[in-house]
């Protein structure tokens, strides 16, 4: 194939315009936001579920509270209304009024038993409680992190995709007036070799693989004409010709 020798050395312009937009496609497939994003909605997911079951936990204990005052309360009334009788001297039966006592007795210890099973409830839905509100106050600071990333990202994926816009033009620009065999040939090579079409012969060595050519090769690519396009004999890629190639 041949192409003008100018048209080959526009097809570095157009390498690295390409080279470019790899970059910004890359970088816009895996900004590292995306990534902890990711991360905290995860921490999110975990937090709402340890919140529902605290949530639960606190109910649970909130109603066990409530049964434990009622059942103090109850116990209580009953003290009260034992010691008015006592109180009143409407008992006089000695046995009845030995009973009268001994319930009281035990009544006092119930009541005793009572508060200290009361007292137990109350500490676990108090630490039940705190636990509550320190998930709830993460799953608002991870919240806001997110919120604040979302924005970040937004805005740097906003500005990749206006750079790769404008690379783009740029890139159509660069390959007005290729020679269309030539401009496949290296759509073809970048889609085959990782990107890269065209490389720079450049002190003897295909920038496009790295490999140093040998005497014989650089001879006979030296004896071409300027137009015959030249492909590199390790890579496949075409080699571009200049004034730095070393020839």
């Amino acid at each position: 194939m041949r192409a003008d020798p100018f048209a080959q050395l526009k097809l570095l312009d157009v390498q690295a315009l390409d080279s470019r937009l790899d970059v910004l496609r890359h970088r816009a497939a895996t900004l590292p936001e995306n990534a902890e994003l990711r991360r905290l909605s995860a921490e999110i997911a975990e937090l709402r579920s340890a919140e529902g079951t605290l949530r639960t936990e606190v109910d649970d204990l909130t109603r066990e509270q409530r049964r434990a005052d009622a059942d103090v309360e109850q116990v209580k009334a009953r003290r009260v209304r034992d010691q008015q009788r006592l109180d009143s001297g409407a008992v006089r039966n000695p046995k009845d009024l030995e009973r009268l006592q001994h319930e009281l007795i035990s009544l006092g210890r119930r009541i005793g038993d009572l508060e200290d099973a009361e007292l137990e409830v109350m500490e676990r839905l108090e630490t039940a409680q705190g636990a509550l509100a320190d998930v709830r106050a993460r799953v608002q600071q991870v919240a806001a992190q997110g919120r604040e990333l979302t924005a970040t990202r937004d805005r740097v994926a906003t500005e990749v995709q206006a750079e790769a816009e404008a690379v783009t033009v740029e890139r159509a620009e660069a390959v007005t007036g290729l020679p269309p065999e030539l401009l496949a040939l290296y759509d073809q090579l970048r889609a085959q070799k990782d990107g890269v079409g065209a490389a720079h012969l450049r002190a003897r060595r295909c920038e496009g693989c790295s490999l140093q050519l040998d005497s014989a090769e650089l001879a006979r690519i030296a004896e071409l004409r300027s137009d015959e396009v030249v492909r590199c004999e390790e890579c496949g890629r075409i080699l571009v010709r200049t004034a730095e190639s070393g020839l």
